[in-house]
């Protein structure tokens, strides 16, 4: 990544290569197997490309047009600007473009696939309900995920489950999960598909959730030692997480698609398996910035 004053994280970039190098193996394997049985799977390669590169290189722009995001100037949002110049200067990063989103549900988040496209963006509801202390905080949290590039690597780690998702459908709609074979004595192709390609979905589905959830603590990490004030950081997070709570259902049903992005998942759901979860705990969070006071002597 490029080089900034927000603390490294080995095992950030232990994790990262890691999930990288599971996720490439089982890539191999599973274009291995499609070939195998006699597969052409180009079409489908070049449909999901196409996919990686729009997200890519489109980001910023995709995550601001479904979260109803508009890029602010200094003028209009000055406090703002102030902590996220003052932030920017603290980390020897460029300053992030700005944008602020109508919507009652308290979160942010960071997108764009570096730090020159990058675009920092708080809702309308988080600066309602933070003091400037805690707003810094969540600021924080958010430009290192800009200095991670988390953005370019979740997007890239995802492509394989593109891929997947794509040949399940394309055996699913073709009708080859019917158990049609391609001569009377060989393998049922569709169905053999469906099963690899569902397998390699869930999978790489894990696997990335994994990496998503390390990268929330990292950026954790990262913002509280740059602002020296976990407690901060960890007090957003408690008033976020509960007035999270207090948002109407269908507001949160709207906002979750996007947790991924979010500073704190809407409908985090004590219903959903951690596994699947694209933040660790509330609990968590805590508890590490709990140990980096104790580290920082707070």
């Amino acid at each position: 990544m490029s080089r900034t004053r927000f603390a490294p994280d080995r095992g950030l970039t232990t994790r990262m290569v890691t999930t990288m190098f599971l996720l490439g193996l089982l890539y191999v394997a599973f274009m291995a197997i499609l070939i195998a049985v006699g597969v052409r799977a180009v079409v489908v390669l070049v449909i999901a490309a196409g996919f990686l590169l729009v997200q890519y290189f489109l980001s910023d722009k995709i995550a601001l047009f479904a979260m109803h995001g508009r890029e602010v100037s200094p003028q209009e949002a000055p406090e703002l600007h102030g902590i996220i110049d003052r932030l920017s200067a603290m980390a020897d990063m460029p300053k992030p473009r700005v944008a602020i989103a109508d919507s009652d549900v308290p979160n942010a988040f960071a997108t764009g696939r570096n730090q020159k496209n990058a675009v920092v963006c708080v809702t309308t509801g988080i600066l309602r309900r933070l003091d400037a202390r805690e707003l810094e905080g969540v600021l924080a949290h958010e430009m290192s995920h800009v200095a991670h590039r988390d953005v370019a690597v979740m997007t890239i780690a995802s492509f394989l489950g593109v891929v997947a998702g794509l040949m399940t459908r394309f055996a699913l709609y073709s009708g080859l999960a019917g158990g049609r074979r391609d001569n009377n004595n060989g393998p049922p192709v569709g169905l053999i598909i469906l099963l690899v390609s569902g397998i390699v979905y869930a999978v790489s589905f894990l696997l990335t959730r994994a990496l998503s959830r390390y990268r929330e603590l990292a950026a954790d990490r990262a913002g509280a030692l740059l602002t020296q004030q976990p407690s901060a950081l960890a007090s957003a997070l408690t008033k976020v997480s509960g007035e999270i709570a207090r948002i109407p259902t269908q507001d949160l049903r709207e906002a979750q698609p996007f947790n991924a992005f979010y500073f704190a998942p809407a409908l985090s759901g004590q219903s959903v398996a951690s596994l699947f979860s694209t933040h660790p705990s509330l609990e968590r969070r805590l508890e590490q910035l709990s140990g980096i006071s104790a580290e920082l002597g707070r």
